[in-house]
């Protein structure tokens, strides 16, 4: 659905970025994942409808996350590019992301991102792009 989830410059700046926050993370308790495992496709729901809620979480990095962070790492301007590219592409091909704001699996994240609070939570954010970027990759490219 998004060409930029083809491109291992894509990939590479979100392991990069995610490494460097996994860096600071290293420091603090790292046991508290944001982004849930895995939904699976038996659970009821279709490839598609999997794919339109991992873009309900982008569209939350892109407005909530990662607003300020340019400075963080040197690729993060090219990989917020790129983010942003990817969910406007699944826009296009009939994610509504709003659709998804009350899943599980998004309630969820928030809420562990604001128990988390503050810096320490964007960070831990940050440090799991690269998770999202494969959930991305492994559900919203058309085989």
């Amino acid at each position: 659905m998004s060409d930029v989830l083809h491109s291992d410059d894509a990939y590479l700046a979100a392991r990069d970025v995610s490494r460097k926050a996994q860096d600071v993370e290293a420091e603090e308790d790292s046991s508290i994942r944001l982004i849930s495992g895995k939904v699976q496709l038996s659970q009821g729901h279709h490839q598609n409808q999997i794919c339109c809620l991992h873009a309900n979480i982008l569209d939350y990095y892109l407005l909530n996350v990662l607003q300020n962070h340019d400075g963080f790492h040197p690729r993060m301007p090219h990989l917020k590019t790129d983010l942003a590219r990817i969910s406007q592409d699944l826009s296009h091909h009939g994610c509504n992301v709003t659709h998804y704001h009350d899943h599980h699996n998004a309630v969820e994240f928030r809420e562990k991102l604001i128990k988390m609070q503050g810096q320490r939570g964007i960070t831990k954010a940050i440090g799991e792009i690269d998770i999202l970027f494969t959930y991305l990759q492994e559900y919203c490219v058309q085989n």
